[in-house]
């Protein structure tokens, strides 16, 4: 049977409910979201002398919620125009409509009474065969299906959610007692295609996977802290991303979710799981208790583990809890030598080795943590899941870990991870024995560029279902690799596409990627068909490697600078006009220089969570690398389409002007930065790749052929020129910028104008690129530009052009 979905409805329009509602509404569903009638008026409806019959007050608590969300940041959805996707309504006068949808998601308060209520309600208007869920995060799926009809057990189930649910990946999905295998297959297929998520099936038990190994690991530092004396500055320090882990680490991160929602949860598992082996341990410490009576809840009571604080002289300052005295105070800087040790480790994974090595305190804090996760992880299996590698897809898509506890395990070293463990009186679950007995010394291998798992039952390596759709770069790079240097790697992704992947310092872009980028065009010319520009790390690219500019420009080497200026250009220009496709995969942060690469593609495929800008301003210079050229090409192209030229060239300037970032994807089409029927956008960022390399695959086979260099760009010379000078002018005059930043402003205003032209004319590529260069150039002459980049480079932001 072939499934579709249209429509769904959401019943409950809270938090949650109101993120389900536009995540779904990001991916063009349409969308029924639905809440209780008021009881009563608010001051507001009284003043204007509304009744509890009026629509307005009967659909107020849901239209609150969704304006609430739509307004918050960071934003749960893509582009606000995608809010017309939602409908509100209430569940007295609307219900009714729920037989018109292909899914409902319940998404009401956790108590099951509630929630039952809410079934027997909806079931009187179900259709059958609809998909019907619950967003719970621990109530057991088999009480709430109990008494309703065969249909509504079959197509019924627990979907989990992470909150926010735009931004977190994890999808559980967890089958009630009747749930079909064909619900089960199909929520897994689309979480993962149309949602963008990482779909786990979990079993029916208290927190499922994802919250029970989290809260175990957040409970069991809460329980640590106090016996090894730790600060909750050195425990967020060692927990953050040296490790893999948000930068928000353990206590900024409770903060932010709320103390009281974390105690909801370990206090559930703590009554359900009275024969888990660490059972004591989901028992609250004293200071927590304390921090729940004084409802230091985090940041919607303005304090928690750490306080904002304004002092007399209102300076604003961050105060941190000392769990001794429960007093807030100044925050104290935590460092520990063996943390110095793995600076010099760029890739997280490899870090661990040295970490449980360490002979400080944090050497022994990664022993006892992670000793007690490996075993408790191990412990796990078969309560939660038959799969390990599921419990790792759950702590990454959930939690924010780069890696998964039997990843780290495997890192460690399976063997040194059961010594640590007994070292701390633990015990590993009799299958991790049976499995090194059996000359499995890992969880997981790497084989043919696929991942393959320890399979408990089997004994033996299986491969990790669902990874057809994907190509993981970290499995391929040694196998493939057609190139290396040190700023990229060139892997073949078979099918006739290279794929050029950065592995410069959070991919700046410097000498060593555009040599690789280059070098890739020339064997894609040579001997395959396409070529993608695509990595799999946190982001495409902050920008170019502006450390190496100020350098430059100190030792007033500008004979140099001018020729790192043109190579980029001419790099984007060969990427251009190569006579192979060039398709560009941008997530992240895409700024600048990377930005700049992605405006000289064939063709954008960007993942939807893709922010991107050309934000020279913030560094007092103009784009360099092709990027004040091609604002200026696309406006002109824009032209042709009847738009008012000096308007539309006025747009395209304040998108540099401004330093404009998309929030997401969708958002850069406003400012032409992706371009409409052109670029695409993917939900799934696991996917990228894959469709990146199927685009260039498919641009090849149509006969693509090398475009003609552009010789018709229409620039408005003194007309453009004027509107320009005149408007920065009057914001230096009202305050808005600064006398360098009306200097900028000018520059920018002369390239994008085409210089000052008696006329308008049609120039050439080359021609603006000239304009740009020179402008780049004189400005890193500028005192003031060069006081910015050291500023930035003091701050630890070098790479921002």
């Amino acid at each position: 049977m072939k499934r579709t979905i249209k429509k769904i409805a959401v019943v409950g329009s809270g938090i949650m409910g109101s993120g389900i509602a536009c995540h779904f509404a990001n991916i063009g569903v349409e969308v029924l979201l639905l809440d209780i009638v008021p009881r009563e008026l608010n001051d507001k409806e009284k003043a204007k002398g509304l009744t509890l019959e009026d629509k307005v007050v009967r659909n107020r608590l849901v239209n609150d919620s969704l304006t609430t969300a739509l307004k918050s940041k960071p934003s749960p959805i893509y582009h606000q125009k995608f809010a017309s996707r939602i409908t509100t309504g209430n569940l007295e006068d609307d219900i009714a409509k729920v037989a018109d949808v292909d899914w409902i998601i319940e998404v009401v308060v956790e108590r099951l009474d509630i929630k039952k209520q809410v079934f027997e309600n909806l079931e009187k208007y179900r259709t059958p065969g609809t998909l019907i869920t619950s967003n719970t995060s621990g109530i057991p799926i088999k009480f709430m299906s109990e008494g309703r009809s065969e249909d509504f057990q079959k197509h019924f189930c627990g979907t989990h959610f992470f909150n926010p649910a735009r931004y977190l990946k994890l999808f559980e999905i967890i089958p009630g007692p009747q749930t079909s295998k064909e619900v089960l297959d199909f929520l897994n297929g689309y979480g993962e295609q149309f949602l963008g998520k990482t779909s786990v099936v979990a079993k029916d038990t208290p927190a499922f996977i994802g919250n029970r190994i989290g809260i175990f690991s957040i409970m069991s530092l809460f329980h640590m802290v106090k016996d090894m004396g730790l600060t909750i500055e050195e425990v967020d320090k060692l927990t953050g991303p040296v490790i893999g882990r948000p930068k928000s680490a353990t206590f900024r991160t409770v903060d932010v979710v709320g103390l009281d929602t974390l105690v909801h949860v370990a206090n559930g598992i703590a009554e359900n799981c009275p024969d888990d082996e660490r059972h004591e341990l989901f028992k609250l410490p004293d200071f927590i208790n304390t921090m729940m009576e004084n409802k230091w809840l985090g940041s919607k009571t303005k304090q928690g583990f750490y306080k904002k604080n304004v002092t007399a002289e209102g300076k604003r300052e961050i105060l941190s809890l000392d769990l001794d005295t429960l007093d807030y105070r100044d925050k104290k800087r935590a460092s520990f030598p063996t943390l110095e040790m793995t600076k010099t480790i760029d890739k997280v994974i490899d870090r661990f080795k040295v970490l449980v090595s360490g002979k400080d305190k944090a050497g022994e804090f990664y022993r006892k943590n992670l000793s007690a996760l490996f075993a408790y992880v191990s412990n796990r299996i078969p309560e939660i899941t038959d799969d390990l590698y599921k419990i790792d897809d759950a702590m990454k898509a959930g939690f924010g870990w780069e890696h998964g506890p039997f990843q780290i395990w495997d890192a460690v070293g399976v063997e040194k991870g059961i010594e640590m463990m007994k070292a701390e009186g633990y015990e590993p679950a009799a299958w991790v024995n049976n499995m090194i007995a059996s000359g499995s010394t890992s969880f997981y291998t790497v084989k043919d560029g696929a991942t393959y798992y320890y399979d408990i039952p089997k004994k033996e390596q299986v491969k990790v279902p669902g990874q057809d759709a994907f190509i993981i770069l970290d499995n391929i790079r040694e196998s493939s690799q057609v190139f290396k240097n040190s700023g990229v790697v060139v892997e073949d992704l078979g099918d006739g596409i290279l794929n050029v992947e950065f592995q410069s310092k959070m991919n700046t872009i410097g000498g060593d990627v555009l040599a690789g980028l280059n070098r890739a065009i020339d064997i894609a010319e040579k001997d395959f068909q396409g070529l993608v520009v695509g990595n799999q790390a946190a982001n495409f690219s902050v920008g170019a490697n502006i450390g190496m500019i100020f350098m430059m420009a100190v030792e007033q080497e500008y004979d140099e600078l001018n020729m790192a200026i043109k190579y980029f250009q001419d790099s984007m220009m060969r990427m251009r006009y190569s006579s192979i496709p060039t398709v560009v995969a941008p997530h992240g942060m895409t700024l600048g220089g990377g930005c700049e690469i992605s405006l000289h593609a064939d063709k954008v495929v960007a993942a939807a969570e893709t922010y991107m800008g050309l934000v020279e301003f913030g560094v007092g210079v103009i784009p360099g690398g092709g990027g004040s050229k091609e604002m200026a090409l696309r406006a002109s192209d824009l032209f042709k389409k009847g738009d008012v030229e000096l308007n539309v060239l006025q747009e395209h300037f304040l998108t540099i002007g401004m330093a404009k970032v998309s929030t997401s994807a969708y958002e850069a089409y406003d400012t032409n930065l992706l371009q409409k029927g052109k670029d695409i956008v993917v939900v799934n960022k696991d996917r990228q790749i894959a469709t990146a390399k199927a685009y260039a695959k498919l641009m090849a086979e149509q006969g693509y052929t090398q475009p003609v260099r552009r010789k018709d760009i229409k620039v408005l010379g003194k007309q453009a020129l004027g509107m320009f000078l005149v408007g920065t002018d009057s914001m230096e005059a009202s305050k808005y910028i600064s006398e360098h930043d009306h200097k900028i402003a000018n520059k920018l205003g002369y390239v994008m104008a085409g210089g000052d032209l008696s006329e308008p004319t049609m120039v050439t590529e080359q021609y603006l690129l000239d304009l740009e260069r020179e402008a780049f150039l004189s400005l890193c002459t500028e005192r003031k530009t060069l006081e910015r980049i050291e500023h930035m480079l003091k701050k630890g932001k070098p790479l921002r052009n």
